[in-house]
Order: structure tokens, then sequence, then C-alpha cells
């Protein structure tokens, strides 16, 4: 744990998370679930290399999907990989289809959403650049706790709509950067991480769109 920066993180206890229902894989009711999770009564900034093995509290995660459609109306997605030296070996060598990371103290002082939108802005502006603008929308949230560090994260789902597929990699460990077909990405699932293998499966199954 000593290489993880030393860094508080926007957190919510488990116990608030079960109180509104608790899930494992995708829900779409961002809506049902949102107002509670980013209830500055609730969230509160903790030390990242303590809840990073303490399930009791959940750290909200913004995982930005990126999506084009052609004029023909096709549909692709921005995948990459993370590089051997990505800072959560946990998830080293994995495909992935999200974007995105901890919401930190520096985003905001009250752990609300105008602190959870500056942290997903600036986790985007960190890993990404995005040509040509996008519109971006919140539609759902992930849990997995089948896997330690699925137990200790919860997703917060956004796609973000580009108006044209140019997103180059702004971080060395991100690599291997391009859009493809669901039934491209879906081909290769079994080497893309936990979270990503729950969105295609969502889209695939039309209850993320």
């Amino acid at each position: 744990m000593g290489n993880l920066p030393q860094e508080d993180v926007l957190v919510v206890p488990r116990s608030l998370f079960d109180q509104a229902g608790a899930f494992q894989g995708f829900c779409s009711a961002a809506a049902a679930y949102m107002p509670l999770l980013l209830d500055p009564r609730q969230t509160s900034w903790r030390p990242r290399a303590s809840v990073e093995e303490d399930p009791s509290f959940k750290q909200l995660i913004p995982y930005c999907i990126l999506s084009w459609r052609s004029a023909d109306g096709g549909r692709q997605f921005f995948s990459y990989t993370r590089g051997g030296g990505q800072s959560e070996a946990r998830l080293r060598a994995k495909r992935s289809v999200g974007v995105g990371g901890h919401i930190a103290s520096t985003d905001g002082a009250h752990g609300d959403d105008r602190s959870y939108e500056s942290g997903m802005r600036r986790e985007l502006e960190e890993e990404i650049a995005i040509s040509g603008g996008y519109t971006s929308r919140c539609v759902g949230l992930i849990n997995d706790d089948s896997t330690p560090v699925g137990s200790v994260h919860l997703g917060i789902v956004h796609i973000l709509e580009l108006k044209q597929p140019v997103v180059s990699s702004r971080e060395s460990e991100l690599v291997e950067c391009g859009f493809e077909t669901l039934e491209s990405l879906l081909a290769d699932r079994e080497r893309f991480e936990t979270w990503s293998q729950i969105t295609l499966d969502a889209l695939a199954a039309g209850t993320l769109a």
C-alpha cells in the first residue's frame, strides 16, 4: 500500500448503500441513488490508503463511457489497456471501457455534487484529451462485491456522447486506445476488468443505453 498517493478521497458508509438498496452488477436507477450518495451529511473525505482495504466504506468513482455514432447510426465505444505500471496493481494489464478515478478533497470542500463534478472533469482531463466536444449524462451505477477492489468502490456510470471519435491518452499507462463496436468488444470480453464486463453486458442487454 506504500505506493498509493497520500490523498483523501470521497466515500460514503457501506451501510448507506445498503440502506439505499444494495445490488450486484449494473443498476440504471441513478436518479434514485445520487441525491443520497452525494449528500454532504453522508459523505466524508478519508485517506485513500486506509479505505482501499476497508469495505465498511464505498469510494465513489465516476466511470465515463465514451460513445460515438457515425452518420449511418453505427455506434462505437472507446477502450484502452492499463499498462503494467498502473498504480492499482489489481487492474494492471486489463482492458477497460471506463475512464475516471477517485474524487479527491482538492476537488471541493463539501463532498457534494459540485465536488463530484469537479473531480470527474479533472480525472477526464488528466487521463485523456477529447477533440470536438461532447455531452454527458449519468446513466446508472456499478457495484461488484465479488472482488476485493470492487467491494470498496462504487461506480457512477456516465455516457459521454462525442461529436467525433478523436481521443488520445495523456497518461503513459493508458495504451492501445481506440474505438470499436460493441460486438468487437464483447468478443474480447474476458480481457476486460470486471466493471467493463458489467458495462458491456448491460449495453448488450439494453439496460444501459
